[in-house]
């Protein structure tokens, strides 16, 4: 029997198992806007801005492993879906993205509500499709999932012109498909397996340094079980937190631009690097040549082999799976019982505890002030590390990273590589969606909530009671940071100074609004507000205009040469020259 090409699309979307697709209709989507209406086996989320539809269905994504699906329409509904694409594309974040297109006729001469969605999004999404015949729509959509989800994950684009929703055609969708000029590689090389084993051997001071790739492919199980067999130290980029405990003893803490005191120092004079699905990019190691200036053999597991040896040259490049290829490590390891010598190790240990004494996040506990890191610390400790949480770009993403330890892999929902504010609210909202019985926690700041803040109109149609937590320093913070750092305290345009007052703005939206502006009431605001489980609390916390986030790597700096917060200021170190020699630490 012929139907629809709409309907078509819904039974693809059906037959992947799709729960929600969050969206928001238009003249060349209501085809399939109709067939959603006649079906009930997912649920549409009708979100109030089309960048909101894509990073709900990004944060839906990460926080479940699965599938997330957005839809808009042509034109305007598709461009304001770009900055969502490009947020999941730059963090691999596994996405179908279905846009309205003009009827087939009309692409090409400028029609109404007519954009090259195929050529706008060409450099921003794995992979994109142009369905120009009804009986493409089921290889399309099958297609798109299955990009996707296998190699390095990503987003994909399926635009269908409205003609083609409406045509007809048999319904048969493909349970495989092959393409000849994609098969991402799954195991690992043996050998390039054996010779990282046999390294690690001989390493006098390991390192295991864990990027985004470790929670992609879940292999939080192996990276721990890794870890804790070999007894070495771990660190994790801001994308891969949670991959490893952050409470346990060996996890160092983020590293990077701002990372802990002693994750940087380990990652500059380690001597064997075992990079698991990382990418060494700009904001984790600043420098490449300065990151090589300590001599280190590297390790690098990536199922992207264009990653491997992009910024930094590798010494054993390892192509396949994190998980698979952990799997293979493990099996070696347990075999022969390679593990690095105990009395390097320890001694190794030593200056790395040495590192950690300095506590590098130490900060002004008992100011009159509301720390921001204070209200971090304490809904940390409020929710036992157990809340997902969701930010925007900032200092409060920073603050978020360093001070709330988590201990579980997709709990910790950002935009890393696109550092996209207007983020962190929609994207609690599709986690929350797929976790309805869990805490999620927005991170957020007054200039970033502000850009989708319209959402909060859907969080009170569909009950995700999210609780926002806004750290409200009037200024754009980490532009104010830059500006006092690098421009004379000459704060161009970073001030807001018209803020709304957010308590009646939430409270105009059907939510609970709480102030918050000393520091004894933090604790017990955050406490209501978790017991308000089936409501959406904005909360906003009126936090010190005057706080940096340290430690720091300039642009342009080495990786240990970090601007310390001022307890640490004697440690600073200006210049390579000015460095201690650590190579005959063992």
């Amino acid at each position: 029997m012929e139907i629809s090409g709409a309907e078509i699309v819904i039974r693809c979307l059906q037959e992947e198992g799709v729960e929600f697709v969050f969206g928001y209709p238009g003249g060349a989507v209501l085809e399939i806007y109709d067939a959603i209406f006649k079906q009930d086996k997912f649920k549409h989320v009708l979100v109030r801005h089309e960048q909101g539809a894509v990073h709900a269905a990004d944060g839906y994504s990460r926080s479940s492993h699965k599938v997330g699906v957005a839809l808009v329409t042509s034109g305007p509904g598709a461009t304001n879906a770009i900055t969502g694409i490009a947020t999941a594309y730059l963090d691999s974040i596994p996405m179908v993205v279905i846009s309205g297109q003009v009827p087939t006729p009309a692409i090409g001469l400028d029609a109404f509500q007519e954009v090259d969605m195929v050529g706008i999004t060409r450099p921003c999404v794995k992979h994109n499709i142009l369905v120009k015949d009804v009986r493409d729509i089921a290889s399309a959509m099958k297609k798109a999932f299955h990009i996707a989800t296998t190699g390095r994950p990503g987003p994909v684009v399926v635009d269908i012109p409205k003609d083609i929703t409406l045509a007809r055609a048999e319904f048969h969708y493909p349970q495989s498909v092959s393409l000849r000029s994609y098969n991402p590689p799954a195991k690992g090389h043996p050998g390039q397996i054996k010779k990282a084993v046999n390294l690690l051997s001989d390493a006098k001071r390991p390192l295991i340094y864990i990027g985004g790739g470790a929670v992609l492919s879940n292999a939080s199980n192996q990276v721990t079980e890794l870890v804790k067999m070999l007894g070495v130290p771990a660190t994790n980029t801001l994308m891969a937190l949670g991959a490893f405990s952050g409470s346990d003893p060996q996890n160092l803490g983020m590293l990077g631009m701002h990372g802990l005191y002693e994750a940087n120092m380990a990652m500059q004079h380690c001597d064997v690097l075992i990079a698991i699905g990382a990418r060494f990019d700009d904001r984790v190691i600043s420098v490449p040549s300065h990151f090589l200036s300590s001599p280190k053999k590297i390790v690098h597991i990536d199922i992207d082999p264009s990653s491997i040896a992009k910024r930094v040259k590798v010494d054993i490049p390892i192509v396949g799976n994190v998980r698979d290829v952990l799997d293979e490590m493990l099996a070696l390891l347990r075999q022969t019982g390679a593990r690095p010598n105990a009395e390097h190790l320890a001694n190794w240990w030593k200056q790395l505890e040495e590192w950690r004494s300095h506590n590098c996040l130490k900060f002004d506990a008992n100011s009159d002030i509301i720390k921001p890191q204070f209200v971090v610390q304490t809904l940390y400790e409020i929710t036992g590390g157990d809340a997902f949480v969701t930010s925007d770009v900032g200092q409060h993403q920073m603050w978020a990273a360093q001070y709330y330890k988590f201990n579980k892999p997709r709990r910790w929902i950002n935009s890393g590589g696109l550092g996209t504010m207007g983020f962190g609210l929609p994207a609690a909202m599709g986690v929350q969606l797929a976790n309805p019985d869990a805490t999620v926690a927005c991170i957020t700041g007054e200039a970033s909530i502000q850009m989708n803040i319209q959402e909060l109109s859907t969080c009170k149609q569909y009950h995700t009671p999210v609780k926002v937590i806004n750290l409200n320093n009037r200024y754009l913070g980490m532009v104010r940071q830059w500006q006092e750092f690098f421009y004379g305290n000459r704060y161009s345009e970073s001030y807001m100074d018209a803020l709304p007052d957010f308590v009646k703005l939430a409270e105009a939206y059907g939510h609970v609004g709480m102030k918050i502006e000393r520091p004894a009431d933090v604790e017990p605001a955050l406490r209501e507000a978790m017991k308000l489980k089936e409501r959406l609390v904005f909360m906003d916390f009126i936090t010190d205009q005057t706080e940096n986030v340290f430690p720091m790597v300039q642009n342009n700096r080495g990786l240990s040469q970090m601007d310390l917060p001022p307890h640490m200021r004697h440690l600073q170190q200006g210049t390579v020259a000015k460095e201690r020699d650590y190579g005959n630490l063992s």
